[in-house]
């Protein structure tokens, strides 16, 4: 019990557990009712109660935002990889993301519906979109770390550019890889439950704006429940292969001991 590690391991459970705990409590203290904030034990309710009907939203929306997640990783590589190793496509390609990622994703749904209709393309289309940036800035950011007394002494033993690239430049990169799948992955459902809410007739997105205008709030929180353990686990996966591929880049485990 007096195991460091096992504190650390324990500790978020703990601490989720306790703002669990707490939330019912205060609930049902005050009095609050269940169409400003259900309590805990009630959302978990509605999620054993309705877990037939919840499976397929939650299946759909997570389908839609690994498709749309995957295409974004990629393409977001590609162009990270091409910003980060020419300054020409820098320039005339960087100032152009910067431009698109500052548009609210909102204003681009109803352009998606337009073009392909409502359904799951404008979901997988917005999900892909909003994660792009993250991997592009952060693989351009990983190759500008190579230095360049290293690729000097480099091209003297005979390197190519593109020796260097996939041998120092790609593998020096992947920390900064992983960062950013897990911030794009975050934002995939972002993406893909903020299309569902607009244009969609299923998913989880939908489901909760049709439980939120029967004033349904406790299956509201089920859907963000659904949303926020499904994005954890994710989470989690990234972190657990970043440890396994990229621990040589490790330097501290931990912020304070």
């Amino acid at each position: 019990m007096d195991d460091p590690s096992f504190l650390r391991r324990s500790f978020p459970w703990l601490f989720a557990i306790g703002l669990f705990l707490l939330w019912e409590i205060l609930c049902r203290a005050f009095g609050v009712s269940d169409v400003l904030l259900p309590k805990p034990t009630q959302v978990l309710s509605v999620l054993y109660e309705k877990r037939a009907a919840l499976a397929p939203h939650a299946i759909q929306t997570l389908l839609t935002t690994l498709a749309g997640f995957v295409g974004g990783v990629l393409i977001g590589i590609l162009l990270g990889v091409a910003i980060g190793s020419s300054r020409l496509v820098y320039d005339a390609v960087y100032p152009l993301l910067v431009g698109f990622y500052s548009i609210p994703k909102v204003a681009v749904v109803p352009i998606f519906v337009v073009w392909f209709g409502s359904g799951t393309v404008p979901a997988v289309l917005t999900a892909l979109v909003i994660c792009i940036f993250p991997v592009v800035v952060n693989v351009a950011t990983g190759l500008a770390t190579t230095e360049p007394e290293l690729e000097d002494v480099l091209r003297a033993l005979g390197a190519s550019k593109r020796d260097i690239l996939w041998r120092v430049g790609l593998p020096r990169a992947l920390p900064y890889l992983f960062a950013s799948l897990k911030i794009a992955i975050s934002l995939a459902f972002v993406g893909s439950v903020l299309s569902e809410t607009v244009a969609a007739n299923r998913g989880i997105g939908n489901m909760m704006v049709l439980a939120s205008g029967n004033f349904d709030v406790p299956l509201v929180f089920a859907g963000l429940v659904i949303l926020a353990v499904m994005g954890i686990s994710f989470y989690a996966v990234f972190a657990w292969l970043e440890a396994r591929l990229t621990g040589w880049a490790t330097r501290k485990n931990e912020f304070a001991n």
